[in-house]
């Protein structure tokens, strides 16, 4: 089974959308809540190359992005195999 990483914030509708996918999929995810805890913040935004908006998906260590580039890599397929490890 893959690692998955996802940051997130406690208000975000696209954070919710993620991890609904997610959970449809089976797949188990360690979640960092970076509303209040600017060392994860930076640590997010130094993974995902400069990206500031949440959610950010890690599969593997590998960055996926937000909740839109999680959705387009279900939708061509990609998202189980890399959720299979």
């Amino acid at each position: 089974m893959a690692t998955v990483e996802i940051y997130t914030k406690w208000t975000c509708p696209f954070c919710a959308r993620a991890k609904a996918l997610l959970n449809q999929k089976g797949a188990a995810f360690e979640e960092f809540e970076i509303s209040m805890d600017r060392e994860k913040l930076s640590e997010m935004v130094e993974r995902s190359g400069g990206r500031t908006t949440v959610p950010q998906v890690f599969i593997d260590g590998q960055h996926i992005g937000g909740s839109d580039d999680l959705a387009a890599l279900d939708a061509k397929g990609g998202l189980e195999p890399l959720l299979a490890g």
